[in-house]
């Protein structure tokens, strides 16, 4: 079983910075890509950003792009979202996920860390 724990959340202005973090509490080969899921209140989920544990391939919602950045850390289990030039509707509970191989989707998720934004 695969755990992910968020940690980094918070209340900042708008224009601030924070940067959110996923422990992963063990790899197998069978989870290739992490990913960053927010959803706003009254929101469904949406996708943020995505990272390869090899290669470090990254993708972002356009939402996002040229504002927040997705790394890792092989060594520590950890993956990060920085979030810079923050707004209002960044606000939402964020989650990290893992994506399995065999199920080809983001089968592990964690408990989420709440970001508000205010203006």
């Amino acid at each position: 079983q695969v755990q992910l724990v968020e940690s980094g959340g918070g209340l900042v202005q708008a224009g601030g910075s924070l940067r959110l973090s996923c422990a992963v509490s063990r790899r197998t080969l069978s989870e290739d890509t992490m990913g960053w899921f927010r959803q706003a209140p009254g929101k469904e989920r949406e996708f943020v950003a995505s990272i390869t544990w090899s290669g470090g391939s990254t993708y972002y919602a356009g939402s996002v792009k040229g504002r927040f950045t997705i790394s890792r850390d092989n060594a520590k289990n950890t993956v990060y979202l920085q979030m810079n030039s923050l707004k209002p509707e960044d606000t939402a509970i964020y989650y990290c996920a893992a994506r399995t191989i065999l199920q080809n989707t983001y089968f592990y998720w964690g408990q989420g860390t709440q970001v508000t934004v205010s203006s």
